[in-house]
């Protein structure tokens, strides 16, 4: 597929078997397929819960690194940047309403959606979805490891990474999207009383925060400034979004409305514990003169300094809390980036996205999830191979400006219908977004070329 789509995909493809509601019926009592892009509801009106695309979206893109990046922020300079994080928010909801909107409008996927703009994008995206996997596998079971090596330090940490992978890998091996979305709601349940329950005991300075949300950056601050906007739940996973509005079984513009709700109520939750984790770093962090690690072992030293300050139970507490935040990681990964990767190969190998190949538990879907897992575990034993880290890092820096950049190409023109095209303002809104991300990548790009010239 190349050049413009028309404005509307008249035929969705098969559901999956394993897809929970395969067999959704009408009014009449026959078996309904999605080749007229039908609902999964049996034309009830569309309704939003709480628990829903948006909270798993947002689940998945906030973890170790992200809290630590906003501990950082708040023991380095108080409540300045609190503005910073609302921002990110608002960042966000443009971005991955985009995509959501874009999928429930034409009935097309975000990939399909980018080979329409040009063979370019494939080539992009096949080799960064695989590098990305590989290493992030890696990562990620590291990330999920560290709080448990240290509540349960019996095993070493590569062992309780590799536990952390096989669970993950069990789950959505085994699990549908309706189980999936539940477990992910369970642990931000943990993660936000954790987090949001710590900085209520830290106290926070109210008039203080007031002042933090002016626009004010800080001296020498300006790229930590522009990441802390910009890196705060900003992954691949964003551009799942319009995968797991699928399998929610949400397919046709009637949810267009719900989707809005459901995209920007999941991102207030997660502004709301990014201020509580800056909350904790200007009053816990701050006031106990320490420096944390760089990387997840922050959340270890940060767990230590509650240990002493308000005792075992809150230091615990917390480290229950970075486990939930690190595990709602993996297993929104593994299933919607593995959706991602299904949809890729499947219509590299002629296969119309909807295809059961392509679905939860299709081959391609599951050749993914094995991906992510297993050859990751490699990893533990290498280290770091330089050549690999290098190309994730100059790969990953190019992602986010390639998602705001291709959204502006999308959601214009005749690949969207007018009704549902950016108006001017989402239009500068999203062109702000994308020059932020560009900005971004270039400085992470900077940092992944680094080691070649020995800086």
């Amino acid at each position: 597929m190349s050049g413009e789509m028309p404005p509307e995909k008249p035929n969705h493809g098969p559901v999956s078997q394993g897809h929970a509601s395969a067999a959704t019926r009408d009014g009449s009592g026959e078996k309904l397929n999605h080749s007229d892009r039908v609902d999964d509801d049996g034309g009830k009106p569309a309704k939003w819960k709480i628990v829903g695309p948006g909270l798993v979206v947002a689940a998945t893109g906030v973890g170790a690194a992200d809290m630590v990046a906003t501990l950082v922020a708040g023991s380095r300079y108080g409540y300045g940047l609190l503005w910073a994080v609302i921002l990110g928010v608002f960042l966000k909801i443009i971005l991955v309403e985009g995509a959501g909107r874009f999928t429930l409008a034409t009935g097309y996927t975000i990939f399909e959606g980018w080979r329409s703009l040009g063979k370019w994008t494939t080539w992009y995206f096949g080799p960064y979805i695989m590098i990305w996997g590989f290493v992030y596998g890696a990562t990620a079971m590291s990330s999920a490891a560290l709080p448990l090596a240290a509540l349960f330090p019996v095993f070493p940490l590569w062992v309780w990474a590799i536990v952390m992978g096989l669970a993950g890998f069990v789950m959505v091996w085994f699990g549908r999207y309706a189980t999936f979305e539940k477990i992910t709601a369970a642990l931000v349940g943990i993660m936000f009383v954790t987090v949001v329950g710590l900085a209520i005991i830290a106290a926070p300075n109210l008039p203080e925060m007031v002042t933090g949300l002016v626009p004010i950056i800080p001296e020498g601050g300006l790229l930590y400034t522009l990441a802390l906007a910009g890196g705060v739940g900003g992954t691949i996973t964003l551009a799942a979004y319009g995968y797991w509005l699928r399998e929610k079984g949400w397919y046709t513009p009637k949810w267009m409305k719900v989707m809005r709700i459901d995209n920007s109520m999941a991102y207030v939750m997660t502004g709301i514990f990014v201020i509580a984790m800056l909350i904790v770093g200007a009053e816990v962090v701050r006031s106990a003169g320490v420096s944390l690690s760089a990387g997840d072992e922050g959340l270890l030293d940060l767990s230590t300094v509650l240990r002493e300050e308000y005792g075992d139970v809150v230091g615990i507490g917390f480290l229950v809390g970075f486990w939930a935040a690190s595990f709602s990681s993996i297993i929104g990964v593994w299933n919607g980036v593995s959706l991602m990767f299904a949809d890729f190969w499947g219509n590299i190998r002629g296969k119309e996205s909807g295809h059961p190949d392509t679905r939860v538990g299709g081959k391609y879907f599951r050749f993914y999830v094995l991906w992510l897992t297993f050859p990751p575990m490699i990893l533990f034993a290498l280290g770091q191979p330089i050549g690999l880290i290098l190309a994730y890092g100059v790969l990953g820096s190019l992602f986010m400006p390639f998602l705001a950049v291709t959204l502006l190409g999308l959601l214009n023109g005749k690949r969207i219908p007018k009704k549902y095209a950016n108006k001017l303002h989402t239009n500068i809104a999203l062109a702000v977004v994308a020059l932020l991300f560009i900005v971004l990548g270039i400085n992470q790009l900077v940092g992944a070329v680094a080691p070649l010239f020995g800086s």
